[in-house]
């Protein structure tokens, strides 16, 4: 059973909330796309019908966007993505100063950023919706992260990645790190948050083991497109036992 046709299978639903994939054709890398997959699943749970949509390169861009999420990739993917989504900075500006909700994971975090200038000194522009600038290095950060003091509880997740982010002063971190490196190698800070934007380095994908960032974004696109929100009665078994597992593990 489908997560619209389980919403059928129960009360009618409260609405649709359309969610869409920025560029997963070249950015979705260690299963990002799973982040767009559990907000269908839980849209649903909360009695709203959801709508999955992919954003590639060339494509029309949809109207009536709810939801954005956008995942990591290499530097090629980045290369691949940067005319067009150079092309669509003031689609994306206008949603996100109008307080769409956004995940933004890796690769287009950085590249939502000021810019990211790889380890050999080409600089890959970004739309410069979130005050930020990347670097790239020798270095890589490697291995399983856990971030404390945000507004969603601990958050849990896995970073692999050689671009190290500053935030600018438009911009506040996600939360500190506990375990793990982050933005980078510095200031203990991982991940952005400003205005309804969740970005993050963390994959894993992130949203199975952290549903109270999921439950954010929904609220958030329901808010705004209805007014309020009416919360469902989601199944978080699994969530919890991914959670214990990803606590236990080493660096």
């Amino acid at each position: 059973m489908s997560p619209a046709e389980a919403t059928a299978a129960g009360n009618q639903s409260k609405g649709t909330i359309r969610v869409v994939q920025l560029y997963p054709r070249d950015m979705n890398i260690y299963g990002d796309w799973g982040n767009a997959l559990v907000l269908q699943r839980r849209i649903a749970w909360h009695g709203y019908t959801p709508e999955l949509l992919e954003y590639n390169v060339g494509d029309p861009f949809p109207d009536g966007v709810d939801i954005i999420v956008g995942g990591g990739g290499q530097d090629s993917g980045q290369l691949v993505i940067q005319d067009d989504l150079q092309a669509r900075a003031g689609e994306l500006k206008e949603l996100a100063e109008d307080g769409a909700p956004m995940l933004v994971i890796c690769g287009l975090y950085q590249l939502f950023g000021r810019f990211f200038k790889t380890r050999t000194g080409a600089v890959i522009p970004g739309i410069g919706v979130l005050d930020v600038e990347t670097h790239g290095t020798d270095e890589r950060l490697i291995g399983n992260v856990k971030v404390s003091t945000t507004e969603f509880g601990e958050v849990l997740g896995y970073e692999n990645h050689s671009g190290q982010t500053t935030l600018g002063s438009g911009v506040r971190p996600l939360g500190t790190v506990a375990k793990g490196t982050g933005n980078n190698s510095n200031d203990g800070h991982e991940g952005a948050r400003y205005r309804n934007i969740v970005a993050s380095y963390l994959h894993g994908s992130l949203l199975p083991k952290n549903p109270a960032i999921a439950d954010f974004l929904i609220r958030t696109a329901a808010e705004r497109k209805f007014g309020s929100f009416s919360p469902g009665d989601p199944d978080d078994t699994y969530a919890v036992l991914a959670r214990d597992h990803a606590a236990r593990r080493p660096r």
